[in-house]
């Protein structure tokens, strides 16, 4: 059954993306609509439409004489959505996850500090939920990794700022990175206790004590990930 032309255009944009994050086409590399067609066995429209929203990302440009090229990585929009996604995909860039645990640790706590100020009940059944979603999930890593979500979401929501919010899709970004890593290894620390010291804080309206939690909490699971990184390189150091 032939796909509609917007989802073919959908496959275009993921390819292309795909293969411009991970270097596949490095940046000042020329991109060749008539060769990227036959690749993909797509339309000059699907190409042409892909092209345009990787270039409202910052990823590619076209110009006369020289044609359509990858943009350096610094042009790059690299906290949309897919930018991000494509970056955890596969195994990820260290650095790329440095970046996103540091930027984590500045939204996060600073996020838990408001919603302990801001919450109202709404706000704590959502935490809840979430928490008992994420103690019902067991060994499920897709339902456990959807509550780790929920609860992180809810978390931005209580702070009731619409622009600290927006930064959930950094917040899903790191989160889904780290479940690819840590639920594919043999075990993982039970995540309940630490989103439970949260959910507390915030309840009780201790800011402090509940930006200390997130920091707890975001210091733990850095480690586990790093951990986890190194046990699967035993043969790096540094």
């Amino acid at each position: 059954m032939n796909q509609p032309a917007r989802g073919l255009h959908g496959q275009a944009v993921e390819v292309i993306g795909e293969r411009i994050i991970r270097g596949t086409y490095a940046p000042g590399a020329s991109l060749y609509p008539d060769q990227v067609e036959r690749e993909l066995g797509v339309s000059k429209t699907v190409v042409r439409e892909a092209l345009r929203v990787l270039a409202s990302k910052g990823l590619i440009d076209s110009r006369q004489k020289r044609g359509t090229f990858v943009r350096p990585r610094s042009d790059w929009n690299l906290l949309d959505g897919d930018l991000l996604r494509w970056q955890g995909r596969g195994i990820p860039d260290e650095v790329f996850l440095d970046n996103l645990g540091e930027v984590r640790g500045i939204v996060e706590p600073a996020g838990a500090r408001l919603a302990a100020e801001r919450r109202d009940e709404s706000d704590l059944a959502a935490l809840q939920d979430a928490l008992d979603k994420m103690a019902a999930a067991g060994s499920d890593a897709h339902a456990a990794v959807e509550a780790d979500l929920a609860f992180h979401r809810a978390l931005l929501a209580a702070a009731h700022n619409e622009l600290l919010t927006r930064m959930e899709v950094v917040i899903e970004a790191g989160l889904r990175v780290r479940d690819h890593i840590v639920h594919g290894a043999d075990h993982s620390a039970d995540a309940v206790p630490a989103h439970r010291a949260v959910l507390d804080a915030v309840r009780a309206r201790e800011p402090e004590v509940a930006a200390r939690a997130v920091q707890d909490l975001l210091a733990q699971a850095a480690a586990d990930l790093h951990g986890l990184i190194d046990d699967s390189n035993p043969g790096e150091t540094g």
